[in-house]
């Protein structure tokens, strides 16, 4: 548990822990940008497949 101490207790730790959450955060925004847009570009495709 020593690490997670040093984690959210020393600055280094904060600003390792600030750039994990923002990745994370950043790939859930892009897993969701692209599935979004391939499903829209599907349904276009489909639209002008008819």
């Amino acid at each position: 548990m020593n690490v997670f101490k040093d984690l959210f207790t020393s600055d280094v730790g904060l600003m390792s822990a600030a750039g994990l959450l923002f990745m994370l955060g950043m790939g859930v925004f892009y897993i969701r940008y692209f599935l979004r847009h391939i499903a829209e570009d599907a349904a276009a495709a489909q639209q002008h497949k008819t």
